[in-house]
């Protein structure tokens, strides 16, 4: 078996070359790790979950005419993407108060926001992730004022499908975190969707209960963290009762 080349390793992802020009191979990790402190484990299956769960919901946002870097899943924990320059900053949309915000507010975790708050975070682990300004943005060079107002459209239009999406389950869309690339097309340049979207990087919580069903069960020492990622997986239809296993293909929600 040839060995493929690694092209970048990030905490819960690793980066492959693709097998045709202009693609990568995207492989879902296990590790898992605490925003904001050191702390580091490893979650059994979350890297099938959420290969599973983050090629569902691509596929249901390219269907709605988000543009993404998904192509399609190969295996259990690998999905085919397109190769993309990533814009590097980190886009997260807010529907309540909850983590840092709560944090920096003083405010009560939960709290309903009255309209949709979207912050950058510049993409830096150095730095550790500083929270910027669109004019940071665009007087550093990241992206030009034509790609924010893109980028601000998209994740607006993503926050209300995904909303309406999660509560027909049973679930509180909290926050998310977006990344967004560059894909070209040879002088073609357009904005796309990248990364992925699971509970590691989305903050879910129970319609009824509030109970978190996220990573932050692993951050904030709560227990039950496969549960809960298997809980996301199984209300939206991709996961048997059996538990996390290779199907052929995620059932859609009617």
């Amino acid at each position: 078996m040839t060995r493929r080349r690694q092209i970048y390793e990030g905490r819960a992802k690793v980066l492959f070359e693709g097998p045709e020009p202009g693609t990568l191979v995207q492989h879902f990790k296990d590790d898992a790790y605490s925003d904001g402190s050191s702390r580091r484990g490893i979650i059994t299956g979350k890297g099938v979950l959420n290969n599973r769960i983050s090629e569902y919901l691509m596929q249901r946002l390219n269907e709605i005419g988000v543009p993404t870097h998904f192509m399609r899943r190969l295996n259990m924990r690998e999905q085919l993407v397109r190769e993309v320059e990533i814009i590097p900053i980190t886009v997260c949309v807010r529907n309540c108060v909850a983590g840092s915000l709560a944090e920096r507010f003083r405010m009560a975790e939960g709290t309903a926001l009255p309209r949709s708050i979207v912050e950058y975070y510049y993409k830096s682990e150095e730095l550790e992730n500083p929270l910027v300004t669109e004019e940071h943005i665009t007087a550093f060079g990241w992206a030009h004022p034509q790609d924010m107002d893109e980028i601000v459209a998209l994740s607006l239009r993503i926050n209300d499908f995904l909303t309406g999406l999660f509560l027909g389950v049973g679930l509180k869309l909290v926050d998310f975190r977006l990344e967004y690339g560059r894909l070209w097309d040879n002088e073609q340049m357009r904005i796309v969707l990248a990364d992925e979207i699971s509970p590691d990087n989305c903050r879910l919580w129970d319609l009824e209960t509030n109970e978190c069903m996220d990573k932050d069960r692993f951050s904030r020492d709560m227990g039950r963290v496969e549960e809960a990622y298997q809980e996301v997986a199984r209300r939206l239809g991709i996961l048997p009762e059996g538990g996390p296993r290779d199907l052929k293909g995620p059932a859609l929600m009617q």
